[in-house]
């Protein structure tokens, strides 16, 4: 629904192109500049990091018809008066649940349909049998008409990610607050207007209350776009319950008044679309899908990899999901996979091996680029850069080379009966707590997520800490990869009274921290830093990195600090 006090306050803001659309880009600034005003309503955890930016597959979309809105205005001020003028014919008014009228204002969105906005309404047109089946089962539950089905497509175009000027949202372009009142949940994580299923049965709720409230669909309508305390004050004010003599009225706004003929014009031409033109229309397959619980952080490779199919397919099963990975604050989560994959996707989420692979870009320096900002950018700290690229100070040169680390959580299927610590080794390293510690710290120190100490280590919230206390964390590969068996970011939450504590299986081994090899004497010992690499600390000495890892009997480049190293001639 429109906000029409948003639509007012940026109207002198949105610039026009050709036929009154705007273009694409101008409006993807408005959804940038609502973006950042929602950032600050977000529910915000301590100790993680922000939420890694949105693919462009779950990036919103402008809402179509918002793009000539300003041309459908224009059109509606020729068309005089808001009357109801003339019925459809007896035939015609059978075929509808939803009270059909013809006047001057619906053949002006007649004509538009047919004309400049045609290729707009063909979309929509095939794009709604995808829909249709599912919120046409929710109307018949409620017993509200079935043409009422059509308010998504003048809303949204039936889109789930659709995003107006006003910042309404989704299928049924709810705002936050009136989404919330109907049970959305619209976080930092999760946006449920984005959801098809639960944001129609809010969509149903909120219709079937403003039916009960006003007696009359047309106002129900017209309530929904405009607000219902906005359309009661009309009534009582003009001691009018007729929609039309309301409109006629200088009272409404006309972007809430054309909501009304919008919807009839749309629901008569897409009862009859050959009628009117609209033929070879390439109808989308209904959306259907399997649902599986899964455990927090589980990104949408992960649900592809389980369940069979291709990221994109399970991107578009799972839109509300803004970060592409499942909550965090949530224990369980029921996920969308496709049609026909439960069997196949509980059998791969008992063996999916979630890998943290911490790696490394490359950022040019610029001119008057300071450390300062390189660190907000890349959001590590300086003390990091620092460390990473042996540095002993700040001062950057322009065209200089700067190694930023970086993690990613990637997803393997184990064998049957394979085991995650096989893989991993015997790598461990025991991190004890200290006074201030926090998990978003100790997960900067080590290139880790915050969420895979949490689950290496069955802790029940990342607040629960205390000094003195042990955090095993878990170091392969070169690049420092971090494995777990199960983890909660990818094992479904077990039921019982002794659920929190079944939240991963790390590994039925026994931990043990890595023994040092036994001391030579013509070798001296070197405790590995933060940050330290053999590569680094190789040129310190004057000997090289294969050398070292003869002496120390490594396999891999992989050091971690705290670790001792033997080094000869130093």
């Amino acid at each position: 629904m429109i906000n029409t006090t948003f639509r007012f306050l940026l109207a002198s803001c949105f610039v026009l192109t050709l036929a009154g659309c705007a273009s694409k880009n101008e409006l993807l600034s408005f959804i940038d500049f609502y973006d950042e005003l929602d950032s600050t309503e977000d529910i915000v955890l301590q100790d993680h990091e922000s939420s890694p930016a949105s693919p462009p597959e779950l990036l919103p979309e402008p809402v179509e018809a918002d793009t000539c809105i300003d041309q459908e205005l224009e059109a509606l001020k020729q068309t005089g008066s808001w009357v109801a003028q003339e019925k459809s014919k007896e035939s015609e008014v059978q075929e509808y649940d939803f009270p059909v009228v013809m006047n001057k204002q619906v053949k002006m969105y007649l004509d538009l349909f047919q004309g400049k906005q045609r290729k707009y309404f063909t979309r929509w047109l095939a794009r709604s049998t995808k829909y249709l089946p599912l919120i046409d089962d929710e109307l018949k539950k409620a017993g509200l008409p079935h043409e009422l089905v059509y308010l998504a497509m003048i809303e949204s175009g039936f889109n789930q990610r659709a995003y107006s000027r006003a910042r309404a949202v989704g299928l049924w372009q709810f705002m936050k607050g009136t989404g919330r009142d109907y049970k959305l949940r619209i976080d930092r994580y999760v946006d449920e207007r984005r959801d098809a299923a639960k944001s129609t049965r809010a969509a149903v709720a909120y219709l079937s209350d403003l039916y009960q409230q006003f007696g009359d669909w047309h106002l129900a309508v017209a309530a929904y776009n405009g607000g219902p305390g906005k359309i009661r004050y009309g009534i009582k004010r003009f001691k009018t319950k007729d929609f039309w003599t309301l409109a006629e009225k200088k009272y409404l706004r006309l972007e809430t008044k054309r909501y009304v003929p919008k919807l009839i014009a749309a629901i008569i031409i897409a009862k009859n679309p050959e009628k009117y033109g609209f033929t070879n229309i390439q109808y989308e397959a209904p959306l259907e899908y399997d649902t599986i619980d899964v455990g927090p952080g589980l990104s949408i490779n992960a649900l592809a990899l389980i369940s069979g199919g291709s990221k994109k397919q399970l991107m578009f099963l799972n839109q509300e999901l803004k970060t592409s990975r499942t909550p965090l604050n949530k224990r369980k989560y029921t996920a969308k996979i496709p049609k026909g994959s439960y069997t196949l996707a509980k059998s791969g989420l008992s063996r999916l091996h979630s890998i943290v692979r911490t790696g490394y870009k490359t950022h040019i320096i610029g001119k008057n680029e300071s450390l300062t900002a390189i660190c907000r950018k890349y959001k590590v700290n300086k003390s990091t850069i620092l460390k990473v690229n042996n540095l002993r100070s700040g001062t950057l040169t322009p065209g200089q080379r700067l190694r930023i680390p970086y993690s990613v959580v990637d997803y393997q299927l184990l064998p049957q009966n394979g085991s995650a610590i096989a893989q991993a080794g015997d790598s461990l390293i025991l991190h004890t707590i200290k006074p201030g510690d926090t998990i978003g710290k100790i997960a900067k120190q080590y290139f880790v997520p915050p969420e895979m100490i949490v689950a290496w280590n069955g802790l029940k919230s990342v607040h629960r800490i205390r000094a003195g206390q042990q955090l095993a964390l878990y170091i392969v590969d070169d690049r420092k990869i971090a494995s777990t068996q199960k983890s909660n970011i990818a094992a479904t939450p077990s039921a019982g009274k002794n659920s929190d504590n079944n939240l991963i299986v790390l590994s039925k081994g026994k931990k043990r921290a890595p023994q040092a090899a036994p001391t030579q004497e013509l070798f001296s010992w070197y405790q590995v830093k933060q940050g330290d690499t053999l590569w680094n600390i190789s040129r310190r000495f004057n000997t090289s990195p294969k050398k070292i890892k003869q002496w120390n009997n490594l396999k891999t480049n992989l050091i971690h600090p705290g670790s001792k190293l033997k080094l000869k001639g130093v």
